[in-house]
């Protein structure tokens, strides 16, 4: 499903996207390749629309940009107000998050027995891409800032079936490291 409301250099980020996945490879390495490529696309300030940067007053609002005909993967913005945040929880395919506005905060875990142990904290700023590959992908995303963030993240899944790219959310108690 392609949505008729991308912009030109949305379309052509859609392109390069396509492009770098059909190289092929594992995930990890298709992965990296995706977070290169997004990254080249993630300072034109013409990439969404007023409507695809709207925020919703309860909680972080999706923007489902693009699925590829053939499912291989989804591109969607995520628009986050200050505070908002994910449950912890982790995805059924590889994940690529590029910080289009602002900065966000990832926080992993590590599952052992019945807690999470909190591993790190990553700070992504605007401009930059990371990429998580499961399984070991259990994280938590925020906007800690005092203004808007946005983030594209292009997910190796069909988000228009699943809803979602979200496998499992961790209602587990979190330990100290």
């Amino acid at each position: 499903m392609t949505h008729s409301l991308l912009s030109p250099t949305a379309t052509l980020l859609v392109g390069s996207l396509r492009a770098a996945i059909a190289r092929g490879g594992d995930d990890a390495a298709v992965a990296a390749r995706v977070a290169r490529t997004l990254e080249g696309h993630l300072t034109d300030p013409f990439l969404l629309s007023a409507a695809q940067r709207e925020p919703d007053p309860d909680a972080y609002r999706q923007h489902v940009l693009h699925v590829e005909p053939d499912g291989s993967f989804s591109v969607v913005a995520l628009v986050w107000l200050p505070g908002q945040e994910t449950c912890i929880h982790d995805h059924v395919s590889w994940c690529v998050v590029g910080t289009y506005v602002g900065e966000e905060e990832e926080t992993t875990y590590r599952l052992r027995g019945d807690r999470l142990i909190p591993l790190r904290v990553n700070k992504t700023p605007e401009g930059v891409a990371a990429y998580l590959v499961p399984p070991g992908d259990i994280h938590k995303v925020c906007n800690n800032s005092s203004s808007v963030a946005i983030s594209i993240h292009v997910y190796g899944a069909d988000v228009s079936i699943l809803g979602t790219s979200i496998r499992r959310r961790y209602d587990q108690p979190v330990s100290g490291r």
